[in-house]
C-alpha cells in the first residue's frame, strides 16, 4: 500500500486538513511527517490533529521543531534571527508539556521499505543535517558527498519547500515540497509513495484558510496569510535566494 509523505506543515491547519482529505481518497495506509510541523500560526491544533489520526503516522523532526523544543526547555537559540524570535517564543508557549515529550521522541531520519521503491530514507533536509540547503538546480558534484554512499534507492527530503525529483549518482532524491508554506503556485504539496513516486498538489479555499489564520494570535498572522497562503514567493525568486546559501 502507498505511503503519504507530508513535509513542512508549519502550523497551517487548513492546508493540512485539505491534504488529509485528499489522502483519504487514496489507498495510502501510512503517513510520514517529515518535520517542521509546529512553527506556524496553529501549532497546538496542528500537532493535536496529527496525533489523533486513525492511520499510522511516523514523525521525523525538522530544524524548526528542534528549535521549538529547545525553547520549551528554556534555551533560546542564538542561531534564530531576531525578527523570528518573537514567533518562536509564541509557538513554544502555545504547546503543552506533553508536546515536549512528543517532539523529543521524533527521529532525525527514518527508513521504510515501500513496495515498488525498495528501502526509502526519509530526512528533513539531508541525511546528515536538518538545515543543509539544496535544490533541483544544485550541481551534482556538490551532492555526491552527501548522497553518494547511501545504501538506499530513494531519499525523501523537504526543508526548501519546493518539489523536485532528481537522480544523484544512482539514488533517486525527491523533495516533498511544503504542505503549509509553499513556494510557487499556492496550495499544499506532498508525495504519494509506492509503487512509484507521485508529486501531489492539493488545492483548497485559500481565502477561507487565510481568514482562519488571520483570526489566530500568531504574531505574524497577517503576513503568513498573505505571503504563505494567498501569494507565496515565486519559485524562481527562491531558487535564486537559495543558490547563495546552498551547501558548498
Amino acid at each position: 500500500m502507498p505511503i503519504a509523505a507530508l513535509y513542512d506543515i508549519h502550523g497551517n491547519l487548513p492546508a493540512l486538513e485539505a491534504v488529509l482529505q485528499d489522502i483519504s481518497r487514496t489507498d495510502a495506509d501510512q503517513i510520514v511527517v517529515g518535520g517542521d510541523v509546529v512553527p506556524g500560526p496553529m501549532p497546538r491544533e496542528t500537532i493535536r490533529y496529527l496525533l489523533n489520526l486513525d492511520i499510522p503516522v511516523h514523525f521525523i523532526s525538522g530544524n524548526g521543531d528542534r528549535e521549538i523544543l529547545a525553547w520549551m526547555r528554556g534555551t533560546e537559540s542564538d542561531t534564530i534571527p531576531e525578527q523570528y524570535r518573537e514567533v518562536m517564543r509564541w509557538v513554544a508557549q502555545q504547546l503543552q508539556p506533553e508536546h515536549e515529550v512528543v517532539l523529543a521522541s521524533w527521529l532525525k531520519t527514518l527508513r521504510l521499505d515501500i513496495p515498488g521503491l525498495g528501502e526509502v530514507l526519509f530526512c528533513h533536509a539531508t541525511p546528515r543535517s536538518d538545515t543543509e540547503i539544496f535544490t533541483r538546480l544544485t550541481s551534482e558534484d556538490r551532492l555526491v558527498p552527501v548522497f553518494g554512499e547511501l545504501d538506499v534507492r530513494v531519499v525523501v527530503c523537504g526543508h526548501t519547500h519546493m518539489q523536485f525529483d532528481r537522480m544523484i549518482q544512482g539514488i533517486r532524491v525527491v523533495n516533498a515540497g511544503s504542505v503549509g508554506m509553499p513556494f510557487g503556485e499556492p496550495g499544499a504539496y506532498w508525495l504519494l509513495l509506492g509503487p512509484d513516486v507521485q508529486l501531489r498538489h492539493t488545492t483548497f479555499d485559500l481565502e477561507k484558510a487565510a481568514e482562519r489564520i488571520r483570526d489566530t494570535k500568531y504574531p505574524q498572522s497577517q503576513d503568513f496569510a498573505t505571503r504563505n497562503v494567498l501569494q507565496p514567493p515565486a519559485e524562481t525568486d527562491m531558487l535564486a535566494s537559495f543558490a547563495k546559501v546552498e551547501l558548498r
